[in-house]
């Protein structure tokens, strides 16, 4: 059974901009567009938060919601710069790394910890540790054996968490847990289970996938069940294959 790590920088934009200049740490503070217009906030930290500020959201809404909110414009370059400097500590502990984005990523320390569950989450500790001493940043770290499980681990305890989900605790782990937090299951697919009573991940599960699969369709009742029994794909890849390019605009 493979260990994944999932490795989560804490609002990453805005924490970058944060250690070069402390005197936004305590203050609502996101990174994105100008108000006027149609301006976008790409990240926000957590005093920001607090007022029910977003990443995503409108920047004027983000004003309206907090007036003192300080907003800097992106610098993707320096945050590529970082992330690469970020991406030089995972080598330190293994090879096997699957970037998703400039702040994320998949590590496969299986052989590194020789299987064992403990010595992954002491090497998660020291990956923390490690981004914190050289880049003055907090991560949030979720280990499992597949990777959904080691995503929604990293969601547990953010910020600067870690969270393991070990193969015995996956049933409990699942038990009551909202659809809408499994990745790949968007509010249209929620919306369809909810309108058939299944709410939580447990309830599609204890239905049976013959059953879920007369709803939803056989792949996705298929797919659903190997998520809940832990058997979903552990595969990290580190040369990822770009599978869609995508370009938007936003009108005024």
């Amino acid at each position: 059974m493979r260990k994944i790590i999932h490795i989560d920088a804490d609002c990453f934009f805005a924490a970058i901009e944060m250690r070069d200049d402390p005197s936004l740490a305590n203050r609502p503070f996101a990174v994105g567009g100008s108000a006027e217009g149609r301006g976008v906030l790409t990240t926000c930290n957590y005093p920001a938060r607090e007022f029910g500020v977003r990443s995503a959201m409108p920047t004027s809404q983000a004003y309206r919601l907090c007036p003192d909110l300080v907003v800097a414009p992106v610098n993707i370059p320096k945050y590529r710069e970082v992330s690469l400097q970020m991406h030089e500590i995972f080598e330190q502990f293994t090879d096997l790394i699957e970037p998703l984005s400039l702040d994320e990523a998949y590590l496969d320390v299986t052989d590194e910890v020789e299987g064992d569950w403990d010595r992954a989450l002491a090497l998660a500790r020291e990956l923390q540790r490690s981004i914190q001493e050289q880049l003055e940043l907090s991560a949030s770290f979720g280990i499992g054996p597949t990777r959904i499980l080691a995503k929604m681990g990293s969601e547990e305890r953010k910020p600067k968490g870690i969270f393991r989900i070990m193969p015995d605790e996956i049933q409990d782990f699942f038990s009551g847990r909202s659809m809408r937090e499994v990745p790949g299951i968007g509010p249209k697919r929620a919306t369809q289970l909810a309108e058939w009573g299944l709410t939580t991940v447990d309830e599609a599960s204890n239905l049976g996938e013959l059953a879920l699969a007369r709803i939803s369709g056989e792949r996705f009742a298929s797919w659903l069940q190997r998520v809940a029994d832990g058997e979903s794909s552990s595969e990290i890849s580190p040369i990822r294959s770009r599978k869609s390019i995508g370009k938007e605009h936003t009108f005024d």
